[in-house]
């Protein structure tokens, strides 16, 4: 799919692949309401409007808001689309669906990322936003509504379960995925190998699917 994405805007890669994939699994109608959490490129809003459900985008860049917005007006279709952190855009609101590719990649320096980095960076130990995600997200869910969110197995998946299985999700590993570092994670392998999160050597990482149903 060719896609407007100015510099600074994540370009979808093999975790955006994956999650599309768990999301076109899922019982999607035109009554189905669906938020797309870190849209980017908007390529999961996208996938999700194709169903004909009723979708929301939420991204905190302002690039990444424009960059969705050129690429689901270039396909005629219909996505709200919102800047904001996180769920704050769509407080008070309820889904049947949240599909989340958020930032990931553990990096030395605390604190809170800015610029490009936005779209990876997320703390020493990559949960950032992630836990956010498990707090957050539950409480947007319908009845029966699924949370799909794609990660690192870098960056603990088994406390994502927890976490959402203590949120009263059913939660469990919807897809799985071996992948060569990209750019980024080779750039930080050492950081990796000291944190004990990859064995010397190792440059290469799993992505997993979670899927949460309330």
């Amino acid at each position: 799919m060719l896609l407007i994405r100015p510099p600074g805007v994540y370009r979808p890669q093999g975790d955006t692949e994956l999650l599309v994939s768990c999301l076109r699994r899922e019982r999607l109608d035109g009554a189905s309401r669906v938020l797309d959490l870190g849209t980017g490129t908007g390529v999961v809003a996208l996938a999700a409007a194709r169903t004909g459900a009723r979708v929301t985008a939420v991204d905190l860049s302002a690039r990444a808001v424009l960059a969705a917005w050129v690429n689901t007006r270039l396909r005629r279709s219909r996505v709200e689309l919102c800047r904001g952190d996180l769920t704050d855009p769509v407080h008070g609101r309820r889904f049947d669906l949240v599909a989340a590719n958020p930032p990931y990649v553990p990096v030395e320096e605390p604190g809170r990322p800015t610029g490009p980095a936005l779209a990876w960076d997320a703390g020493p130990d990559g949960r950032l936003v992630l836990d956010r995600i498990c707090r957050e997200v539950p409480r947007l869910l319908t009845t029966g509504g699924v949370l799909l969110l794609v990660q690192s197995s870098l960056a603990d998946v088994p406390r994502t379960l927890a976490a959402l299985r203590g949120a009263g999700l059913r939660a469990t590993v919807a897809a799985r995925r071996r992948q060569a570092f990209g750019p980024v994670m080779t750039e930080r392998a050492g950081l990796f190998e000291r944190l004990g999160l990859i064995a010397v050597g190792v440059r290469e990482e799993e992505l997993v699917v979670v899927r949460g149903v309330r």
